[in-house]
């Protein structure tokens, strides 16, 4: 059995990318109607990239967990929805089947209604990877709430700047998590960020770790203690509520260039249908595979190929609260061989640290119900590839290279498995309705075509990676800034999205991701903003001013290289980089720490007072000369000095 929408054969794929782009509506129309809708759309599509302004499936009402819930609850009852692996192998792993999932849902809906949330509030969810927090999830978007979800392992801080931002009413947490052998105490932080955060009414904790916590009267509740007043309530079933097509489903967060993060906004309709019709095709997913996202739902990865893309597809989604290398670096593939994985999604860092401790840890493993393996987050390398694909997949597996963001909603750029080509270390082709061009830095269209036109350049051409036409996953908005939007979206190249992203191209149309020409690093396919850590730098009370970089890193894919002006007095220098990167810890998270420290007398700077970044991500990638004309720094000496004393 296959979807009435899923791409079988190349020759396929050919055909329906060419339609895709020549009838974009028809095309997405086509897709749209599977799907279970409260009333059809009046106009499919309504756009300009100048405001920017997308619209959509217009008109159209709907509630994303009708499908993503009732309409499997009703056909396939007793299929397993999400299967649960704990961080403890020992724990016995929780299965729970699509009825079961509607129900909890339903439970918990109500548990957000009788305290006061309603329809556009938004809620701050701050847990660990347990099933609660998918149902916490689903079950705003049963309401009609908005979810921001943080990873947790962000700050206090971070979090704090994230509610207000979103003026959070509600946030969801736990009491604590396990992480590897480590217990990390999430109510503390959450009410460490509720210091700054006075909007926040109510706090929902979850019991996981019985870890000892501050409950603040009229202010925190218990989960378990709320799930007991709906019981006693009899059938806890909770109607979907009515949401337009352009109602937003969910805030989530991610660094910008600034220092303040920025709040990506998706909406109900367009989100869903992108979500669930990529996942469907590129992962080849057939109804019974078992797929399991190594992701954490506090990314990206997680809301779309964890939760939303393989429910709305009726899928078995399989969910992990550990992580690779504990108890031992063999964990990812004793859960592969446990639940009779089928598809494998993770990312290039997970494959280089897994490699890095040898094959020992896969020898006694059974892979072979695997059929598909999937990289996310970051461009991958060969070597990690053909690991992957050597150890792994045991050469049968074909490898899907995702390229995506946060503000895509999905994947845009993909093989799709078995179907069209794979190429190592490269994306390859546009999912049909993608249509990505490359520009020069004037916003020049560089001559040669995308994968459709049959004009193929005669050579490997790079440029700037945009997208000229809106696909339904598209950011609609920052939240509370539309300008911030437009501004890093749709302002460098006139009437095209721009990714941030450098690409090659090759003679078959295959691109390659080459990564950020922004000032964004990519570590561990994590994005953070150098101004966000630049700024957490510089809250140390000795140093004067800083610039960070990205450099390549053995496993990262991409380390973080700081540049520090320290004027302390304080002659242990080892000790002081631990103090700014414990101030980085406290301020951002432990996942922005610095790899590297350098300390300087000074940065170059332009005579205006620009920092020239170019010069700095050549040193720290180990390039100490041809650094250009160097004539309109301030003080050029100061290249030749940084460049010596690298470390």
């Amino acid at each position: 059995m296959s979807y009435p929408y899923q791409i079988l054969s190349e020759e396929q794929y050919k055909e329906v990318y060419q339609f895709s782009i020549e009838k974009p509506e028809e095309f997405w129309a086509s897709v749209a109607k599977h799907f279970t809708w409260k009333k059809k759309w009046e106009k499919v599509l309504e756009w300009n990239f100048k405001d920017p302004d997308v619209k959509w499936f217009k008109g159209a009402k709907l509630n994303i967990t009708e499908n993503c819930l009732d309409r499997w609850a009703l056909t396939q009852p007793n299929t397993p929805a999400i299967i649960w692996e704990s961080n403890d192998p020992e724990e016995h792993h929780r299965v729970l089947t699509y009825q079961e999932l509607l129900f909890k849902v339903s439970q918990f809906a109500n548990v957000l209604k009788n305290n006061g949330v309603k329809k556009g509030d938004r809620v701050c969810i701050y847990m660990p990877m347990v099933p609660e927090l998918a149902i916490a999830v689903l079950a705003c978007a049963r309401v009609g709430a908005v979810h921001s979800v943080i990873f947790g392992g962000f700050s206090a801080q971070s979090i704090a700047d994230r509610m207000r931002d979103a003026r959070c009413e509600v946030v969801i947490t736990a009491d604590g998590a396990f992480r590897g052998n480590k217990e990390v105490p999430l109510k503390n932080v959450i009410d460490d960020a509720l210091l700054q955060s006075p909007d926040v009414r109510r706090v929902i904790v979850l019991t996981r770790n019985r870890t000892p916590v501050s409950m603040i009267k009229g202010r925190d509740v218990w989960w378990e203690d709320e799930i007991r007043k709906v019981e006693t309530m009899g059938n806890p079933f909770f109607p979907a509520e009515e949401m337009d097509a352009e109602d937003m489903l969910f805030i989530l967060y991610t660094s910008g260039s600034t220092g303040k993060p920025k709040g990506v906004v998706h909406t109900c309709a367009g989100y869903m249908v992108f979500a669930n019709y990529s996942f469907v095709n590129v992962f080849q997913y057939k109804p019974g595979d078992v797929y399991f996202c190594t992701a954490d739902i506090g990314w990206i990865t997680g809301h779309s190929y964890i939760v939303y893309g393989p429910l709305s597809a009726g899928a078995t989604t399989l969910m992990f609260e550990g992580i690779p290398t504990w108890p031992d670096a063999g964990r990812f593939w004793d859960i592969v061989d446990k639940f009779r994985v089928n598809i494998l999604y993770t990312a290039p860092t997970a494959i280089r640290s897994l490699m890095g401790f040898g094959d020992s840890y896969v020898a006694d493993k059974d892979l072979s119900s695997l059929k598909v393996l999937g990289s996310v987050g970051e461009p991958i390398n060969e070597e990690a590839w053909h690991w992957f694909h050597k150890n792994i997949g045991k050469e049968k597996c074909p490898i899907v290279d995702t390229w995506w963001q946060t503000e895509t909603g999905g994947i845009m750029i993909s093989n799709l498995a078995g179907i069209t080509p794979a190429k190592p270390a490269h994306a390859t082709l546009p999912l049909p309705g993608i249509q990505p061009v490359l520009v020069d830095e004037n916003g020049n269209r560089i001559e040669g075509s995308d994968a459709a036109s049959g004009i193929l350049p005669a050579d490997i051409i790079s440029g700037n990676l945009c997208i000229q036409f809106p696909w339904p996953g598209i950011i609609r908005t920052t939240y509370g800034d539309h300008e911030r939007c437009r501004q890093t979206y749709f302002s460098a190249y006139e009437d095209k999205y721009f990714t941030g992203d450098g690409c090659f191209r090759d003679t078959d149309g295959n691109y390659r991701i080459t990564g950020r020409v922004d000032d964004v690093l990519n570590v561990s396919g994590h994005r953070i903003g150098t101004a966000e850590v630049e700024n957490a730098i510089n809250m140390h009370t000795d140093v004067v001013e800083s610039a960070v970089v990205g450099y390549p890193h053995d496993i990262k894919g991409q380390g973080i290289y700081g540049f520090v002006v320290y004027s302390g007095s304080n002659s242990d220098l080892n000790l002081v980089r631990q103090d700014i990167n414990q101030t980085v810890s406290r301020l951002i998270g432990p996942i922005a720490k610095l790899d590297k420290i350098q300390f300087v007398s000074g940065l170059p700077k332009t005579r205006s007072g620009k920092i020239m970044r170019r010069i700095l991500r050549k040193i720290a990638e180990g390039e100490l000369e041809n650094f250009g004309d160097i004539s309109t720094l301030l003080d050029p000496d100061v290249v030749k000095q940084i460049a010596e004393a690298r470390v």
